[in-house]
């Protein structure tokens, strides 16, 4: 009797949502607002390091300086902000240069190296008003030779000025007649550092400058979320608003049940525990697996239906099964599902993966199309179309005939067609491989980490160019984000940096895809698995650490396929490039374009890294 009552309770949370469940999205409790200072930070506008960035919309990132102002950063430029008025979707800011507390001449210090131009955003427009007025600021100038009146306007330290040989003035633009006398006698002529500010009566044009001006800005509209009790956010992998609700993700706004649907739910439940149980042993089964699969093809046809100038072809599941011959020809298998050959009507092969199953909420389908019809670039993988209609999806890439990377560094003396698989073809793969990974992140339009670097996701064509493919685990984040938030560890064991699986490592960023790239060369290094190396008949250890030892006792690394010198030379840099790519601490680790110039330097100049700890046997994978 007990059990039924417990189980009428879950049936009626279930079917209620009320307050007695209390189950709360966690990205509604993720979302609260904040406070720097006296400001209170909601949507559009999210605190850097201490929310998550779906809290807030792309480039609204802020952060709170020693003081506890909130500094939002305009054109690599820092800005003060002073007031956010949410009703009308402004702010008041002011040029961090300006923002001093103390204005005094003896405090106040500008440097000429500051960039203090206005702000140019799409996102954020100047507020112009008519009694507004724009200030100008002259470098250099000689006071001596300046009218009486206008050194009123100096602003600087004295020994700022002494240092950088002249004074800084600033003057209202409209002043014409000072301006014309100070331009003529200062070294750099006048630049608009704020505009529409208001004329200080009191204070001075330091004050005006303190003050700052007014901008707009431009974002998804938040009321008829916060309206209906939700929180505001933004997916940024499919560049969309949405709201966060108690229960779950909603398009616009939270669903509110009326007075009548919750009558009737408590009804429901006095009508008898035997009732309950059988319904619950229904309707929870069919909503859970209802909810989870109309979830997930919500998410995925509402990315698809946003991105509908996407420069790939969405195919048929009948037009699959034609381009490849009904699956006959089956390349290979793997969690994900299958890989099969097949060839276009202009007569071009390609490989279609033919995915098994709609992993969580879509994110492996969503981040592999969403990723890969950004990119283009030589060395990754090119995604030609893709298929989503009912349960069945499908990626469709450009055929690599030469297959993965993985089945040729493990056999010994590899030979395809009529190449070997040399020192010298090792060497451009991992080159290729650098170049890949630097574009995904410094040369795409948004900046792409892979999460799964890995031998078996590098394919070959026939030439042996390398191309990064399998961007199911890919996190996208915009250029200017060094540092990313991700729920759990992601990748394959073996290739995971330490920080993914535990931040007390150091946090998340673009050094994790380091650290996977460096794991994946030693294995190219070594034509074996990183897990266990043999020295000898009775003896093994950690190949990383093995291979360090050779390296500073300055022995022979007595590898496969060392024929030369040369050979040897190209080995080294790479053993050495590798095993800085793998140090414990991300700060450690070089970033991928240091990589590639590492790899393209001459092998005398690089230093041995330090043996982290990570590399003791004991600690060992």
């Amino acid at each position: 009797m007990y059990r039924c009552v417990i189980i009428s309770i879950i049936l009626y949370c279930v079917l209620s949502r009320t307050t007695l469940c209390s189950y709360v999205d966690p990205q509604f409790e993720a979302c609260k607002p904040q406070t720097c200072g006296n400001q209170s930070i909601s949507y559009p506008f999210y605190i850097q390091y201490k929310q998550e960035p779906f809290c807030g919309y792309p480039g609204f990132g802020i952060s709170c300086d020693s003081n506890g102002f909130p500094v939002l950063n305009l054109s690599y430029t820092p800005y003060i902000i002073h007031q956010i008025f949410y009703h009308n979707q402004s702010l008041r800011v002011s040029n961090a240069a300006f923002s001093s507390t103390n204005t005094t001449t003896a405090d106040y210090c500008i440097s000429l190296t500051r960039n203090l131009t206005l702000p140019s955003t799409k996102i954020f427009t100047l507020v112009h008003q008519n009694y507004n007025k724009d200030i100008l600021l002259f470098f250099g100038c000689n006071l001596s030779s300046l009218p009486t009146e206008s050194t009123n306007y100096r602003i600087g330290c004295s020994e700022a000025n002494n240092k950088t040989g002249g004074s800084f003035l600033a003057l209202y633009k409209d002043d014409v007649k000072t301006v014309s006398s100070v331009s003529k006698s200062c070294g750099r002529s006048g630049e608009v550092v704020q505009a529409g500010v208001e004329e200080s009566e009191g204070g001075g044009i330091q004050e005006a400058l303190r003050r700052g001006f007014m901008l707009n800005w431009n974002a998804s509209d938040c009321k008829p979320c916060s309206s209906s009790g939700g929180r505001c956010g933004f997916n940024v992998t499919m560049y969309f608003f949405q709201c966060y609700c108690t229960d779950r993700i909603h398009a616009s706004r939270c669903v509110i049940p009326d007075g009548r649907s919750k009558a009737s739910m408590k009804i429901g439940l006095a009508l008898g525990l035997a009732a309950a149980v059988i319904l619950l042993l229904v309707m929870v089964t069919y909503y859970t697996r209802w909810k989870k699969e109309n979830s997930k093809h919500h998410l995925v046809d509402a990315f698809l239906e946003r991105h509908g100038h996407l420069q790939i072809k969405r195919y048929s599941y009948s037009e699959m099964k034609k381009v490849t011959n009904s699956f006959k020809n089956k390349l290979g298998q793997g969690g994900f599902g299958s890989v099969y050959k097949g060839q276009l009507q202009d007569g071009r092969h390609v490989a279609v993966k033919i995915l098994s199953e709609l992993k969580g909420d879509g994110d492996d389908f969503i981040n592999e199309v969403a990723s890969m019809s950004r990119t283009s670039h030589v060395n990754i993988i090119a995604l030609l179309g893709f298929c989503f209609q009912g349960s069945k999806r499908a990626l469709v890439y450009e055929f690599m005939p030469n297959g993965s990377l993985e089945k040729l560094i493990y056999e010994e003396n590899a030979v395809i067609g009529d190449r070997q698989l040399d020192c010298q073809t090792l060497y451009d793969i991992a080159i290729g491989v650098a170049r890949g990974l630097e574009y995904l992140h410094k040369g795409c339009n948004t900046r792409i980490l892979h999460f799964d670097i890995k031998p078996h996701n590098i394919l070959l064509d026939e030439n042996f160019l390398p191309k990064i493919s399998d961007f199911g685990l890919a996190k996208i984040c915009t250029r200017k984000e060094s540092i990313v938030s991700i729920f759990g560890a992601r990748g394959t064991a073996g290739y995971i940096a330490p920080e993914v699986f535990s931040r007390n490592f150091g946090v998340v960023s673009h050094k994790s895809d380091v650290y996977s790239y460096g794991m994946m060369v030693l294995e190219m290094v070594g034509r074996r698995k990183n897990i266990k190396a043999e020295v000898d008949a009775s003896n093994e250890i950690y190949f990383p650490y093995w291979i360090h030892n050779r390296l500073v006792s300055n022995q022979e690394l007595g590898l496969q396929n060392i024929r030369n010198e040369y050979d040897n030379e190209m080995v080294r840099k790479m053993t050495i490039v590798s095993l800085w790519c793998i140090q414990t601490k991300p700060s450690t680790r070089p970033s991928i374009s240091k990589v590639v110039e590492m790899l393209e330097g001459r092998t005398e100049l690089l230093q041995l890294p330090p043996k982290p700890y990570w590399f003791s046997p004991s600690n060992s994978p």
